[in-house]
């Protein structure tokens, strides 16, 4: 394997592209460029004519001299400065917040098409950390630093042609120290590079640290864990503290760096500068001039330096967005719109590990789910259930092996198309915040009328409790539903599934952690949303599915048996002790003779 350059060893130059190409991505605006652009340099260049002013004042001081001509055109020029200098920073403070705003539009839509594989390998408060402070860095250098990067170059350069034109020998002379300082700033940038690199991913790494914590706060409540989670994130705050003081060595390095040569190149103006003049070479007025000059240089020149400071730091944040922003995402568009979904899903030889080179989760699983049927699938924990449900739901692709819709593949569909038609009530149905109402009517593309929401809940058997608040459908739920019970967010899981009217139906034991009171409710619901449709159950307790048309055993990501429940309590050792053990009273005589 070829070697790649490390983070240290490679030249911060080469981040810039990157940095460039994505900002170039978001289409500012540039007429907006333009013209903040050229307003700088309109404000720059009233900038440069007070030194001249001042230098013919000094050369010729009478009060004759200073007539209102001269004060009027310095008065111009200082208006001049100030209006154009304010315009220009909010045209470039507005081009700025509009690239970041595109930036992260661009991530957000990325964010939501990437693969749930994506997310198995990525914390959600790392994900959350490129939207939120990696854009945060760029949206710095750019409404905070760019300005004066802008006008330092553009005063730069009209300072040091005015002072060739005053005297080209004097201006070579104060510019021997750019090197003394580019000796000190290039590896002072290096190392800023580094340590803001590492400081995005510190930051990223605290986010998920966080938000795992406080989404589950309280399991950590109940376990008592506040000191263990208190301990890993001081790990993460201590990380940051380490790497913001190595950044501020940096920085109070970068300050003296600039007074010294400030102070250099003052000595050697006045000292030389002194000389010249004595000897007639200069005028006193050029002098000032001079002095004046290296202000309107140093000053911008320390804008320059931070620009690129903050420029390090945004090279690294635009490192990591790039790589989400390159990461593969799902088309939900491309392929063929399913229609007619009452078919058979036939599954053949699949095989499936959730990384190259991990054990397979699912190996050589062949199957046929009849439409209009319902078919469970039990086993012990861990065989592969769940996995098998997020491939028909298509949110992984077999490594091997094909899943079909009849004789079409299901890649064959756009994946839009196909899970709008399957309804999905997990083993703890999960809610976004908001109302009741917008919770049921999630993830319809229809407009719904109050009519067909309450419809629903009524067949979800969940209008009882609803009505009971008082704000009725507009009751908030809180975070992930927290304000309700368990019971309550199933039931409304199963009326958001209703709504869909799914051809296909899949049910993640959603009977199961419930009293008794809820459970016959949702089995009640659950009756009136699997009638008519294909039904696919993951099953815990046997009672629950013993009237399927069909079952699949799975165990270590094999399916070795399939049948009624009475054909595997006849033909399956291991689901005739799972039944033993759930349904001892219900085993008929004849079936234990048959499976001893």
């Amino acid at each position: 394997m070829k070697n790649q350059p490390s983070a240290a060893g490679r030249s911060p130059l080469r981040g810039w592209r990157p940095f460039w190409r994505l900002i170039r991505d978001t289409k500012p605006s540039r007429s907006a460029i333009a013209i903040a652009l050229t307003l700088s340099i309109t404000s720059t260049l009233a900038a440069l004519i007070v030194p001249l002013f001042t230098k013919n004042v000094v050369d010729d001081f009478s009060l004759s001299s200073i007539g209102l001509p001269q004060i009027g055109l310095l008065v111009a020029a200082f208006i001049a400065q100030a209006a154009t200098a304010a315009v220009s920073t909010y045209m470039l403070a507005r081009v700025g917040q509009q690239i970041v705003a595109g930036l992260r539009e661009r991530l957000w839509r990325k964010l939501l098409v990437l693969p749930v594989s994506y997310y198995d390998n990525h914390q959600t408060g790392e994900t959350v950390s490129r939207m939120t402070n990696d854009t945060g860095v760029v949206k710095g250098l750019i409404t905070e630093h760019m300005t004066g990067f802008v006008t330092g170059i553009i005063s730069i350069i009209g300072s040091v042609a005015i002072l060739i034109a005053l005297d080209w020998r004097m201006t070579l002379v104060m510019l021997t120290a750019v090197p003394l300082l580019l000796l000190f700033m290039v590896p002072l940038g290096r190392t800023m590079h580094q340590v803001s690199k590492r400081m995005q991913d510190e930051t990223a790494a605290l986010a998920g640290v966080l938000s795992q914590t406080l989404a589950e706060i309280r399991l950590v409540k109940a376990s008592n864990a506040e000191d263990r989670e208190f301990d890993g994130g001081m790990n993460g705050i201590r990380a940051m503290l380490r790497l913001g003081l190595k950044e501020g060595k940096v920085q109070a390095l970068i300050g003296p760096l600039i007074s010294l040569v400030l102070m250099l190149m003052l000595v050697i103006i006045i000292g030389y500068g002194g000389f010249r003049v004595s000897s007639g070479a200069l005028s006193a007025g050029d002098l000032v001039a001079f002095i004046l000059y290296l202000f309107q240089i140093i000053m911008p020149a320390s804008q320059i330096a931070m620009f690129f400071t903050q420029m390090q730091k945004a090279i690294g944040a635009t490192e990591r967005i790039t790589e989400t922003l390159a990461g593969p995402e799902e088309d939900v568009h491309t392929g063929i719109e399913l229609v007619d979904a009452d078919k058979p899903i036939i599954a053949e030889n699949i095989h499936f590990a959730y990384e190259d080179g991990a054990d397979d989760v699912l190996s050589g699983v062949s199957f046929t789910i009849p439409p209009g049927k319902v078919t469970a699938l039990v086993g012990p924990s861990g065989g592969g259930k769940t996995t098998l449900f997020s491939m028909i739901e298509r949110f992984y692709t077999p490594t091997s092996g094909s899943i079909r819709l009849g004789e079409s593949p299901v890649e064959s569909f756009s994946l839009r198309s196909w899970r709008s038609k399957i309804g999905y009530v997990q083993q703890e149905s999960t809610l976004m915040s908001g109302s009741i109402r917008e919770n049921i009517a999630y993830g319809t593309e229809r407009d719904l009328s109050d009519d067909e929401i309450q419809a629903a809940a009524e067949m979800a058997y969940a209008d009882h409790f609803i009505n009971q608040f008082p704000e009725g459908y507009d009751t908030e739920v809180g975070e992930r539903g927290v304000k309700l019970s368990g019971g309550q967010r199933q039931r409304i899981g199963i009326a958001r599934a209703l709504l869909r009217d799914p051809a296909i139906l899949m049910l993640d034991e959603a009977t199961s952690s419930l009293d008794s009171e809820s459970e016959h409710y949702i089995q009640q619901a659950l009756r009136n949303l699997m009638t008519g449709r294909t039904t696919i159950v993951i099953a815990h307790r046997l009672s629950t599915v013993a009237d399927a048309d069909q079952l699949l055993f799975i165990e270590k990501g094999r399916i070795t048996g399939q049948g009624t429940h009475a054909e595997l309590i006849a033909s399956h050792p291991l689901y005739r002790k799972f039944a033993e053990q759930q349904l001892q009273a219900q085993l008929p005589p004849a079936t234990v003779q048959q499976s001893g």
